[in-house]
């Protein structure tokens, strides 16, 4: 399935009015999980910012024990920080990655922004290195921007 195509379906179970935010964000999961060979890990966290800290929300994929996160730590945290797009071809190369398995060897976080502020995140890992295209990078920053219309 080509991203096209998944834009429609994200749409709409975005808009569907029966699901509450958890299921629909639950249901993109798996709809990306299912139909993009290289997301072998798909799943949202979201920001206390009191606590400075993300926390894991709906995700498909392996189980991971990092279901809190202070900012500043790993991809994740490092976004929280920067407000910024982060596409880690081999994770093996960063010194402030938390791993979640010895099979992730490629990873992509995108932010999440509510009038202006970084809420969360979008954050995908692949077994497979150099796995992120831009064209990923644009899907899910259109994502995340339909995403921030739940909030």
């Amino acid at each position: 399935m080509n991203f096209q195509d998944l834009k429609s379906q994200t749409q709409e179970i975005l808009t569907n009015s029966v699901s509450n935010r958890d299921e629909k964000l639950l249901a993109v999961c798996q709809l990306l999980h299912k139909n993009v060979p290289h997301y072998n890990w798909v799943g949202f966290y979201f920001a206390n910012h009191q606590t400075q800290t993300l926390h894991l929300g709906p995700y498909v994929g392996a189980e991971t024990d990092h279901t809190i996160i202070p900012f500043g730590k790993g991809i994740c945290g490092q976004v929280a920080v920067s407000n910024t797009n982060f596409i880690v071809p081999d994770v093996s190369s960063q010194k402030n990655y938390i791993a979640c398995s010895i099979t992730v060897k490629s990873e992509i976080v995108i932010p999440i922004f509510v009038n202006g502020i970084n809420i969360g995140q979008i954050d995908i890992d692949s077994h497979t290195i150099d796995a992120f295209t831009t064209d990923d990078e644009r899907f899910l920053e259109e994502l995340t921007v339909e995403v921030s219309k739940l909030f």
